[in-house]
């Protein structure tokens, strides 16, 4: 597919891919807001339309209940970096797919090749309607979503670095601790990387940025700056 039209010289499309505790929507959300692109969030979709399928009482793990009913939901995601929203059928979503059930689920429902195609069409669509361009984040956004990306990152980090930093975000009830979260990872890894359609993996022409040594703003600076040197190729 042609990537999203240029409107402006400067626009650039930036796609970045990488499994949970990466960093990636801490940093793909600064990067967006230093350089005035817009920010789309593809896990919350995903996130999205498996809490309207636990909603309206559809087996996750029935993959052609959940082929079938993968059409139904809207599902709509604002892109301001600073206050990214989604909603599902007009309802604020953004709190309600954040929850453990979801988090259970999300691999099971987004393994399903109809909610993957027709969550790529959304994000391609929301893409191309970005005039001065935008930082997509996901798991298939390189090799999948927009294999013309100018520029696509894979930020990596070790299991134990992603399992800290999982923890710290988790609060009351919802915490876990470090063994737990970091066998959750490993698991969510490996389902996502082994599923048969768009499965997690880096693009052949990605840059891999491993943040396990970085703080949070040099793995922003690493990036801010790999994008104004592709802006200004």
């Amino acid at each position: 597919m042609e990537t999203a039209a240029r409107t402006a010289p400067a626009a650039v499309i930036v796609g970045i891919d990488g499994p949970s505790g990466t960093g990636k929507s801490s940093t793909s959300k600064a990067v967006a807001a230093k350089l005035g692109l817009r920010y789309l969030d593809t896990g919350a979709q995903y996130r999205a339309i498996t809490w309207w399928m636990l909603s309206n009482g559809i087996d996750v793990n029935d993959a052609a209940a959940v082929a079938d009913a993968a059409g139904k939901p809207e599902i709509v995601s604002g892109t301001d970096p600073s206050a990214p929203t989604i909603t599902v059928d007009g309802a604020d979503a953004v709190g309600p797919i954040r929850t453990q059930e979801v988090t259970s689920a999300v691999s099971a429902v987004s393994a399903v090749p109809e909610v993957r195609s027709r969550l790529t069409e959304l994000q391609r669509s929301i893409a191309a309607e970005a005039p001065a361009g935008i930082v997509v984040e996901g798991r298939d956004i390189g090799t999948t979503v927009l294999p013309d990306a100018d520029l696509k990152i894979f930020l990596t980090a070790s299991a134990e670095a992603r399992a800290a930093r999982r923890s710290g975000e988790l609060k009351g009830k919802e915490a876990a601790d470090l063994a737990a979260t970091q066998a959750a990872l490993v698991k969510r890894d490996a389902a996502d990387s082994g599923r048969k359609t768009s499965p997690l993996a880096k693009a052949g022409d990605a840059v891999e940025v491993d943040t396990t040594e970085l703080t949070l703003e040099q793995v922003i600076e690493c990036v801010v700056t790999l994008v104004e040197e592709r802006r200004s190729a």
